[in-house]
């Protein structure tokens, strides 16, 4: 149970809240095209988007970051995608009611991401969750990015809350792992994106869930 008054919650943002993937893919099928290459398909793109760029290349142009090309098609994905990093993303469905229902019992919640701040600043706002959030921490906040604990800490300190009175939320192995480094309970989110590695159920996390609202679910009311 995620208790009301005890616990703060942090969540991942790209597959946790928002769902970006569109806008990412967007971007990709538009520097594939540029290279003279064909597109790809959201679904085919979908498991890569909690990687980022080097994910999305991965998946467009079948290359890892160590290819002498990818950093030229990185900073060029990266323009592209800032220039439509809002156009089709939105919160997941049952998401604003999720964050409703933490206002409501007083919890604490904030977005700790390895998006760079960047795209992670004009992202949150267009969306609507600036100003509900009481934190943001990005890839490039602290030194370090996630699986590292410190973007989670840091993100606790910033709260004012003890790390072990805190659950973070994501879709992603390195979430689990981060949470787990920083001594925080952890909520796999299953209608996220996932990766294409272990399966959500060896990955160690304290509970899963299929539905933003379960979240909700897991909350005891005074």
């Amino acid at each position: 149970m995620i208790t009301p008054g005890h616990t703060a919650v942090l969540f991942d943002l790209d597959g946790t809240l928002v769902d970006s993937a569109p806008d990412l893919t967007g971007a990709l099928n538009q520097l594939l095209a540029e290279e003279g290459r064909a597109p790809i398909a959201l679904e085919r793109a979908r498991p890569h988007t909690s990687s980022g760029a080097r994910g999305m290349i991965g998946a467009g142009f079948g290359i890892s970051g160590e290819d002498p090309i990818y950093p030229a098609l990185k900073d060029r994905f990266l323009d592209i995608y800032q220039s439509r990093l809002a156009r089709d993303s939105c919160v997941f469905e049952g998401v604003h009611a999720l964050l409703d229902r933490l206002d409501a019992e007083g919890i604490p919640w904030g977005i700790v991401t390895n998006k760079a701040m960047r795209f992670t600043a004009p992202l949150v706002a267009a969306l609507g969750l600036a100003a509900r959030t009481q934190v943001v921490v990005s890839g490039d906040t602290t030194p370090h990015a996630k699986p590292h604990p410190a973007p989670l800490l840091h993100a606790a300190a910033q709260l004012g809350w003890a790390p072990e009175n805190c659950v973070y939320v994501g879709d992603d192995l390195r979430d689990v792992q981060a949470a787990q480094a920083a001594k925080m309970r952890s909520v796999v989110a299953l209608y996220g994106y996932l990766g294409e590695g272990l399966p959500p159920d060896q990955w160690g996390g304290d509970v899963s869930v299929g539905h933003p609202l379960e979240i909700a679910d897991l909350i005891r009311t005074r």
